[in-house]
């Protein structure tokens, strides 16, 4: 297949029934995994139907791995009272000091 021109390789592909399309508008791909998250910024993303089946090729623009940490419904109760917030504003300040409660309060109410 080597020297073969772009025009030529789309038309082999079509007879043997494979069809690649680009998909426009992706901001970012997200994998999450038990533990972490891995974020693709700017993903360039192909489709590719053979025989029925989807495939997605994906070239991303930059790459971010996030820690997932898991917050309980105790804790953002805790935070909200201690710190005189909403749920959101405790949920996110929780998750940002990785679960530590003080941390959160003290960010919160140095604000």
């Amino acid at each position: 297949m080597m020297g073969m021109n772009p025009r030529q390789m789309k038309k082999l592909m079509r007879q043997m029934g494979i069809k690649m399309e680009e998909m426009e508008g992706v901001k970012e791909v997200v994998i999450r995994l038990e533990n972490k998250e891995i974020v693709l910024k700017d993903p360039a993303i192909t489709i590719i139907t053979a025989q029925g089946e989807k495939s997605y090729q994906i070239i991303p623009g930059s790459e971010e791995v996030r820690a997932i940490v898991n917050v309980s419904e105790e804790d953002i109760k805790l935070v909200m009272e201690q710190a005189g917030v909403d749920y959101e504003a405790a949920r996110k300040a929780l998750i940002e000091a990785d679960g530590d409660l003080a941390e959160a309060i003290l960010k919160l109410t140095e604000e």
